[in-house]
């Protein structure tokens, strides 16, 4: 019986969780397959929540994952260096300027 009532204590804080930090709301679908697409989707934040806040604790305690995510919400440059098959890497860069278009360049390197 104990585990029981411990289970639900840990699937309220899940609940509580995803609806404060990862601002999940009821979502009323009416196909069977999108409902179980929003649960495993919201699972799996929930999973990846779980896992950043045992991150978080061991290696920057006192850091939230809220905190974590509205700082990951703050990077203004991307760098991706994509490998192709003939031995080159193609490598794009974006840089957004609020209120300006965005600056897109790649280049290929041998």
């Amino acid at each position: 019986m104990a585990a029981k009532v411990n289970l639900g204590k840990l699937s309220e804080q899940a609940f509580k969780e995803l609806k404060q930090d990862l601002a999940v709301r009821p979502v009323f679908h009416q196909i069977e397959e999108r409902i179980e697409a929003h649960i495993f989707v919201s699972f799996i934040a929930y999973c990846l929540l779980v896992t950043l806040k045992n991150i978080a604790r061991r290696r920057a305690g006192g850091l939230t994952p809220r905190a974590i995510i509205e700082a990951f919400g703050k990077i203004q440059m991307v760098d991706v260096h994509l490998p192709t098959t003939d031995g080159r890497t193609l490598s794009c860069r974006d840089t957004p300027n609020p209120g300006k278009s965005t600056s897109f360049c790649c280049t290929s390197s041998a």
